[in-house]
């Protein structure tokens, strides 16, 4: 032996003997075990931009103020139905699959925005062929004697077929003891749930600890509602951020003044109201009295004149009367 070997190329380089390298090739294929799958490529580090099917749904999440956690947890739902639907097409078992949810949060974190959302995603998904949103509470379910309960929510459930169920405060179904009818309609949406299975998903949303505390009133609840979602608080920042889209919907903007006026108030309000405070919700209330304030005054300062376009959409801070109660 020369110390020399041919190159894959062809070509000879010189190359010490101790170095000379073997290949055996086999005249089989490799065998490869079941039990380890070859490694695929690794996707995309952005794999959204490659579902257009997602795509409208991430349009109206990104427009939500913070809830990132819910933004990944719908994702996940998304993933975990696209994958299915590959792992359908392989001929490998795809169903079983349960959606009913729980969303806990105070009021005004954006339960019902996100339930219309997710309904859209399932019936995008082939999941749900409607894809609309019954939202209900308890006076829609319970009746005034026995029987018309179960009459009630059978109704409301065939409503929701191929749509979802979305029940705000549900907690309050359990509030009244054995003797209730709140009873009956939890059993009859305990029935409905098993007799029309992936026909309609059942969404119960309310306060984190009533919440928890329903769920416990049915030993079955927990292991029917696979996913739930924790809707928090919304930070100053965020709320002063939704009052400017919430304004800028509506063709206003807010003078720097009028925000450091309501950042102000809405700290005062999160941490000495006398009521739970309502997020979003009251912001929503705080910019809607702030228009018809702007409107008085308006009126008031422009006798004889039109005001201006700007002078129209601006919300002064004497706009803002933040003092008392809202109406």
């Amino acid at each position: 032996m020369n110390g020399r070997v041919t190159a894959a190329n062809g070509r000879s380089e010189g190359r010490p003997s101790r170095q000379i390298n073997v290949v055996l090739r086999s005249a089989e294929p490799p065998l490869i075990s079941s039990a380890v799958p070859e490694r695929e490529p690794a996707p995309s580090p952005n794999p959204v931009s490659q579902h257009s099917l997602f795509q409208e749904i991430q349009k109206e999440l990104d427009q939500l103020v913070g809830l990132e956690q819910i933004k990944d947890l719908v994702f996940e739902i998304y993933a975990l139905l696209q994958v299915a639907q590959m792992r359908s097409e392989a001929g490998l078992l795809s169903g079983g699959h349960v959606y009913h949810m729980i969303f806990k949060g105070n009021p005004g974190t954006g339960k019902t925005t996100v339930a219309r959302i997710v309904a859209k995603l399932f019936q995008k998904m082939g999941v749900l062929n409607k894809g609309h949103l019954v939202e209900v509470e308890r006076a829609d379910l319970v009746g005034e004697y026995i029987g018309h309960t179960a009459q009630k929510t059978r109704e409301l459930v065939k409503k929701a077929l191929g749509g979802i169920l979305f029940i705000d405060e549900a907690y309050s179904l359990a509030r009244g003891g054995e003797k209730d009818f709140g009873k009956e309609a939890i059993d009859t949406l305990v029935k409905a749930m098993e007799d029309h299975k992936n026909q309609f998903i059942l969404i119960l949303a309310g306060y984190s600890d009533e919440i928890d505390f329903f769920m416990d009133t049915n030993p079955g609840l927990h292991s029917r509602f696979p996913i739930q979602m924790d809707f928090p608080d919304y930070n100053l920042d965020q709320l002063i951020q939704i009052s400017e889209l919430m304004a800028k919907e509506r063709d206003y903007i807010l003078m720097p003044q009028s925000l450091s006026k309501l950042k102000d108030h809405l700290q005062l309000e999160k941490e000495h109201g006398l009521h739970a405070f309502s997020n979003a919700r009251y912001v929503r209330n705080v910019i809607e009295k702030s228009i018809r304030n702007q409107s008085v005054r308006l009126l008031n300062q422009y006798v004889t004149g039109n005001p201006g376009k700007l002078e129209l959409m601006t919300l002064r801070p004497e706009d803002f009367k933040l003092n008392g109660k809202l109406q």
